[in-house]
């Protein structure tokens, strides 16, 4: 007789687990026959239990929990009935689910980029960043979104250079390890923060990350605007050089590719021009009239109404 008692036991435990699943699955399907479905799994979600009572009452299967968590997530999220206003329900679902798997990396990536791009919740995504870095130490990819947030939401860029030099510390060659161009974008975020072709490595090595149109097609765009920035600093800069060595200001742009100060005009990325005004020396685009400093915080993807 003790010799089936552990497996009595498994038996048992297997059948608490699949009652307990059948459940959860039955209310759920209750719940989104009286409340409209779509709404329902929003409200389930935000409804969720704290991750430190649902987990030992998952008997082990907390990782399983985690999974079947994230994948209504990602039901609610493509659903489109979120309110652009209102994401404290995913950052509760991503802390249980991360409380049930610390180690679901990337439940923090994803979830985090969400919710700093899309709902502009950046001190939500970096909550939920910060709480993966202790359990995930070989995860670059968390310290590197984190430097992403740091760099353009917060506009610290001391901050953004640490978290690049920690994702840049992890051991392995890409894609376990991080890219090349991590090292060499925290060496060059220590020294020219500010600086637009900063910016525009930083946005490529985002954009290399991200599987998500919507995200993707935001990011697109802020390398658009950076772009249009980075021009114009150019310009203004040949113009000045110009000036410092004719004492005079030059009549048009196309002076300055004859003088040898640049090799052409550059396409202005939303299909407009540069304009000089040769009176006062300022250089333009007609499709901006408003400069972009690259790291301020309206200018976040999720308020962004760039034309294409």
């Amino acid at each position: 007789m003790r010799v089936f008692q552990p497996a009595m036991r498994i038996s048992l435990l297997w059948c608490c687990a699949g009652l307990l699943l059948g459940i959860v699955v039955l209310i759920q399907l209750k719940l989104e026959q009286h409340s409209g479905g779509r709404i329902a799994k929003l409200e389930q979600l935000r409804l969720l239990p704290r991750g430190e009572v649902l987990r030992p009452a998952l008997l082990g299967y907390h990782h399983v929990g985690a999974d079947f968590l994230w994948l209504r997530v990602v039901q609610v999220l493509g659903d489109r009935v979120v309110r652009d206003q209102d994401y404290e329900w995913l950052y509760h679902a991503l802390d249980v689910i991360t409380t049930l798997d610390p180690k679901y990396v990337y439940a923090y990536e994803a979830g985090g980029t969400v919710l700093a791009e899309l709902a502009a919740r950046v001190d939500l995504s970096n909550q939920l960043l910060e709480k993966g870095l202790a359990p995930n130490p070989n995860s670059w990819q968390i310290p590197f979104k984190l430097g992403f947030n740091h760099f353009f939401h917060l506009n610290n860029y001391r901050r953004a250079a640490d978290y690049l030099a920690q994702a840049a510390r992890v051991p392995g060659e890409f894609p376990i390890g991080p890219p090349l161009y991590t090292a060499r974008l925290a060496a060059r975020l220590y020294a020219q923060g500010n600086n637009p072709d900063v910016a525009l490595e930083f946005l490529a090595g985002m954009l290399d990350q991200t599987t998500d149109e919507k995200i993707r097609g935001q990011l697109m765009r802020r390398i658009k605007r950076v772009s249009l920035e980075r021009d114009l600093q150019m310009l203004e800069r040949a113009v000045q050089q110009f000036v410092e060595t004719r004492d005079t200001r030059p009549p048009s742009l196309a002076k300055l590719v004859e003088a040898g100060l640049l090799a052409q005009i550059p396409h202005e990325p939303y299909g407009g021009e540069y304009r000089l005004d040769s009176a006062t020396g300022d250089v333009t685009s007609s499709t901006h009239s408003e400069r972009m400093r690259v790291y301020r915080s309206s200018d976040s993807m999720a308020s962004e109404g760039d034309p294409e």
